[in-house]
């Protein structure tokens, strides 16, 4: 299965260079809940940043706190402290952060008066949040072990976070100017969100027929 913008060697190799940074925060003594906290911490200060319309603090703090959230998951294995509870933790704070990351870009996006980057923000989030519903899903019933569902679709967690970051440091940058309530502001975050949007319901619509296949390779009993 494939068809992500991220394969599986890059994820592994990604991981690898990031393992030394993972056994470091470990020795420190924190543990990998307390990670995945402080990862929903830097998302909720990032929502603030979006709600105020500091569109270039949001996006680095998204990125920073997308970056941050991998090393729980690197600590749990250092310290041998793997178990279901923390998965789901770390799956649970995830979807929870990015979610109130898109409230905070829906608020800023209302204050800045523009109501379609609003109505785009809500449709990126719900679209954002079926991809992890069909993973979870379809590995809940047994299709896709392992996270073999994650490399199927072009907009995984890490893809969006990548192009959302992107779009609110532009955004920042181009509202910089004279009016800062600039119209160009909203016109990066709608291109931003609406190919959220667009490529997480490709990567929904993806991981269905992935599961369908999978489904009528299935033994009939």
């Amino acid at each position: 299965m494939s068809g992500s913008f991220v394969s599986p060697e890059l994820r592994t190799r990604v991981r690898g260079l990031a393992e030394p940074i993972g056994r470091g925060m470990a020795r420190l003594g924190l543990s990998p809940n307390a990670i995945t906290v402080i990862g929903f911490g830097i998302a909720c200060l990032a929502a603030v940043a979006a709600a105020a319309g500091a569109w270039l603090l949001a996006g680095i703090l998204v990125i920073f706190g997308g970056v941050f959230d991998m090393f729980d998951g690197m600590v749990a294995r250092a310290t041998g402290k793997v178990s279901k509870a923390g998965a789901f933790m770390d799956s649970t704070f995830d979807r929870w952060g990015e979610a109130v990351v898109y409230v905070g870009i829906v608020w800023g996006a209302i204050n800045l008066g523009s109501e379609r980057t609003a109505v785009l923000g809500a449709a990126a989030m719900a679209a954002a949040f079926m991809v992890s519903y069909t993973r979870a899903r379809a590995e809940s019933l047994g299709f896709a072990p392992g996270k073999g569902m994650a490399n199927v679709g072009f907009a995984p967690r890490e893809v969006r976070l990548v192009i959302l970051t992107a779009g609110l440091v532009i955004a920042g940058i181009v509202g910089t100017g004279p009016d800062p309530a600039s119209p160009s502001s909203a016109l990066v975050l709608d291109v931003t969100l609406g190919l959220i949007a667009i490529l997480a319901t490709i990567t929904t619509i993806q991981r269905v027929i992935a599961t369908l296949n999978q489904s009528r390779s299935e033994p009939q009993g």
